[in-house]
């Protein structure tokens, strides 16, 4: 299969971060088809991360459930999914997850504290050490599953362990247990850790035994019963979580109303708003809906969902900017086809109103490594320079006609003025005298041209 740079950007092919091409098969047919992913576990030890993250992320992008076998080491995304594909996801997760904010190389490790809610990383390279600015989904699973654990010790699964210790405290045969936990592997494993995902916690449910019954009806219910009783999670609980779980609340909310082709109603404009405000993220929104609504047809998906997209950007410069951060991550995914159009792209969206002229002009100042690669981010930078250009000269051009029309409103003012003093009675005296000065001077000047 060959290899490839760990950054792909990198062109060089004297790179010395190199990593395997992924390796996909598809297996099975219908409702049970499936893509494995072969050499995910070589992958991951070239990118110095758990095989379970990347595999996870591609989960999250694809809408998809994700299996994990690691005696066998067999990692599975449900669908049929191309091995092309899937490399340019892996692209996004590296970015993301593996390089270097400050130096761009691959040698960063993930710094995991369950009980704080927080995911740092740092660098062997360069010495860099900071928490990890990247808001995505697979955090939550990063936070349940550091790095420093071994799977392998779980089971098949990572929640194969958490079962067994249900089945144990509900009363049931351990051994009983232990003999289904690999049928139950491809519909109950993906079901666990959504169901820990949504309630943001390992030991919410451990009085609950969810072996009893693992068919596909019995875990879709479940799955339903935690859905509706998220929507009645409270304020003060919310509050207590993390920014990046709040996040995430709002991304699985965004992502069902999607999938459900609620996101043309205005009702469910306002729930999102409301929502967004009530998880105190409605500054950071804009990032989701990047992520959730864009592909590689951003424009047409611009002009789609521009009613939504007011809601959260409309006079807020602060949510433009994150909203920015967001087209520049799509750009990047999609380099090969965006690139080129990102003046488009920011005219189309400066004419409807989704940015303005302020957040463009302040973010065209100073070129970040917030959301993309110091290098996708100049290029980004570089292409934008033309409509940045016309909006400042635009701007140029606006000042000086506020700078003419003030004049023209002092000269009027001047003008009242001196209609108001006409009035008073000591003035027109003074007129009456200054006026027979200027005869005699105008009496003057003919004399002096008698002679």
């Amino acid at each position: 299969m060959g290899t490839v740079n760990v950054n792909r950007n990198v062109t060089d092919v004297f790179y010395r971060y190199k990593m395997p091409r992924i390796n996909a098969k598809v297996e099975g047919k219908g409702n049970g088809i499936k893509t494995v992913i072969v050499n995910m576990a070589e992958v991951a030890r070239a990118i110095g991360r758990p095989a379970t993250y990347p595999t996870k992320y591609f989960g999250c992008e694809l809408g998809a459930q994700t299996q994990f076998d690691y005696k066998n080491e067999r990692f599975i995304v449900n669908g049929s999914h191309d091995a092309n594909k899937l490399q340019d996801l892996l692209d996004g997760f590296i970015r993301k997850f593996v390089l270097c904010p400050e130096c761009d190389n691959p040698e960063t490790e993930l710094l995991v504290s369950a009980k704080k809610g927080t995911i740092s990383q740092g660098c062997k390279a360069c010495g860099f050490h900071g928490p990890l600015e990247v808001n995505h989904k697979v955090n939550t699973f990063i936070l349940k599953n550091p790095p420093n654990v071994n799977p392998a010790t779980q089971g098949a699964s990572l929640t194969e362990g958490k079962r067994s210790k249900r089945s144990k405290k509900a009363g049931e045969n351990g051994d009983d247990t232990s003999a289904n936990n690999s049928t139950m592997n491809e519909a109950d494993t993906t079901g666990d850790e959504t169901i820990e995902s949504h309630i943001g916690g390992d030991d919410g449910d451990d009085d609950v035994n969810w072996t009893v019954d693992t068919s596909e009806e019995a875990v879709r219910a479940r799955m339903q019963d935690l859905t509706d009783g998220a929507k009645n999670i409270t304020v003060s609980d919310d509050f207590d979580k993390t920014e990046k779980e709040r996040l995430d609340i709002f991304y699985e909310l965004v992502k069902k109303k999607r999938d459900s082709g609620e996101l043309d109603n205005v009702p469910t404009h306002k729930e999102l708003a409301t929502e967004a405000s009530r998880l105190d993220i409605h500054a950071k929104a804009p990032l989701v809906l990047a992520e959730l609504l864009f592909t590689a047809n951003i424009i047409p998906e611009a002009r789609k969902h521009r009613n939504l997209l007011l809601r959260f950007t409309h006079n807020d410069v602060k949510a433009q900017k994150y909203f920015i951060g967001g087209l520049e991550q799509i750009v990047s995914l999609h380099a090969d086809k965006l690139m080129d159009k990102v003046p488009g792209i920011l005219k189309f969206l400066y004419d409807n109103d989704i940015l303005e002229e302020k957040a463009i002009l302040e973010w065209s100042q100073k070129v970040s490594k917030k959301y993309v690669s110091k290098e996708v981010a100049t290029q980004i930078h570089e292409k934008a320079n033309p409509f940045v250009k016309w909006l400042q000269e635009a701007e140029e051009e606006e000042s000086s006609e506020e700078e003419d029309d003030s004049e023209v409103e002092i000269e009027y003012d001047d003008r009242a003025k001196t209609d108001s003093l006409r009035k008073e009675p000591a003035k027109p005296e003074v007129k009456k005298a200054v006026k027979p000065a200027d005869e005699e001077e105008e009496g003057d000047d003919l004399n002096i041209d008698d002679i």
